[in-house]
């Protein structure tokens, strides 16, 4: 699979891709912002296989893509991923490496896959649940047109603490923005 953004390609995991996965999932700056800690090499590889092999499973419950700059497809700057749960609805998640905030890439992704599922994948809602100090992450959904829904209390354990979300989504007959 390759989907092509305006700034960005979103790409199949490979092998080749884990020291840049480790430079985004190792990252304190990055991680503080998700709903895991920094991950060492052993994960970053368990993260590729894993993804690669749920990339192969039919049917097919879970997009995890990696994130390319047009110019260098071969260079991995972060990942976006749609993991389908309910009825017609998928949850979106993404994270770029802290050395490529405030390129737009984030925005380019996260528009990228959320417009596949709701053209291809035939989606009716997509959410994403975000932490409530995270405004860069938060500014990306709203420019998307992502509504908050509400407050998603202890939703994830890290940093050796329970962190809220705060829930936005946007249905297929609000897209695109």
């Amino acid at each position: 699979m390759r989907l092509v953004g305006s700034q960005v390609v979103l790409r199949e995991f490979d092998l080749a891709d884990v020291d840049d996965v480790l430079a985004v999932i190792g990252d304190d700056r990055v991680t503080e912002w998700l709903s895991f800690d920094s991950r060492n090499r052993g994960e970053a590889v368990a993260m590729v296989e894993g993804a690669a092999d749920r990339a192969q499973e039919e049917p097919r419950t879970e997009y995890y893509l990696a994130v390319t700059p047009h110019d260098d497809e071969g260079h991995v700057v972060g990942f976006a991923r749609i993991a389908l749960a309910g009825v017609q609805a998928g949850k979106l998640g993404y994270a770029i490496g802290a050395d490529c905030w405030g390129r737009g890439y984030a925005t380019d992704a996260a528009r990228t896959l959320v417009s596949y599922a709701f053209t291809e994948l035939g989606l009716h809602r997509v959410s994403a649940a975000i932490g409530p100090t995270n405004t860069a992450s938060i500014s990306v959904v709203k420019n998307l047109g992502f509504v908050e829904e509400g407050r998603l209390r202890d939703h994830v354990f890290t940093g050796g603490a329970w962190r809220n979300s705060v829930l936005y989504s946007v249905l297929a007959d609000e897209w695109p923005p």
